[in-house]
C-alpha cells in the first residue's frame, strides 16, 4: 500500500492495483520527485494537475495534499479507476477539487482542453511506446499553461525524443525506471 508523503493528507494510505503494467512509484521516488519539483519552483497553491495513466492517483493526490487547487486523473483500467474513486472518496476530495475520468488517455486528449494545467504526470505502461504520442497530444491540444512542468516515469533504457516547446530540465535513474521533467518554454 502507498501512503501520502506530505501535506494535508500526510500518512493517509491509498488503495492501489496490482498486476501487469502497475508499478506504484516507491516512496523514495515520489519524495525525490516532489523535492525536485519544489526546487524547480513549482508553486502548489493554485496548481492545476493532470495525471495521465493515473494508476492509483498517488501523484495527483500528493500534489493536492501539498496545496494543489485541482487534479484531473485519467485512467482507462476499470480496477485502477475504482481505486482512484475510493481514494478520492476516502480523502474527502470534493468534485470541484479532484475528478477521475475512466477513459483512454489518447481519446481523452483529443477532446477540447479542460483548461491549462501547470503540472502533468505521465506514467504510461512499460513497453508500449506511449510517451511520444501522449506528449504530442498534450502539446497539440493546448493542455499546458505557460511555464508548466511535465513529468514522465518511463523505462530506464527508453531514448527521449525532443518535444517542441518543452525543455528537459531533469532526468534521473532509479533502477529500471527513468524519471524525466520538462518545462514548457515559449516557442
Amino acid at each position: 500500500m502507498v501512503s501520502i508523503i506530505s501535506g494535508h493528507f500526510k500518512g493517509r494510505k491509498l488503495h492501489t492495483v496490482s498486476g501487469p503494467g502497475y508499478r506504484p512509484a516507491t516512496a523514495r521516488v515520489r519524495e525525490s520527485l516532489f523535492s525536485t519539483l519544489q526546487s524547480l519552483g513549482v508553486d502548489w497553491s493554485g496548481l492545476r494537475v493532470l495525471d495521465l495513466f493515473a494508476g492509483s492517483g498517488a501523484l495527483a493526490l500528493e500534489a493536492l495534499s501539498r496545496g494543489g487547487e485541482y487534479a484531473l486523473l485519467v485512467e482507462k483500467d476499470k480496477s485502477a479507476a475504482g481505486a482512484i474513486k475510493k481514494n478520492l472518496k476516502e480523502l474527502h476530495v470534493p468534485p470541484e477539487k479532484g475528478r477521475m475520468m475512466n477513459k483512454d488517455v489518447f481519446s481523452f486528449l483529443r477532446r477540447p482542453s479542460f483548461g491549462d494545467f501547470g503540472l502533468v504526470f505521465i506514467d504510461p505502461p512499460y513497453g508500449r511506446q506511449y510517451l511520444q504520442p501522449a506528449m504530442d497530444s498534450l502539446l497539440r491540444g493546448k493542455w499546458l499553461s505557460d511555464g508548466a512542468f511535465v513529468q514522465a516515469e518511463i523505462e530506464a533504457g527508453l531514448n527521449l525524443p525532443e518535444f517542441d516547446g518543452l525543455q528537459l530540465t531533469r532526468e534521473k535513474l532509479y533502477g529500471q525506471t527513468k524519471v524525466c521533467i520538462w518545462k514548457r518554454i515559449s516557442t
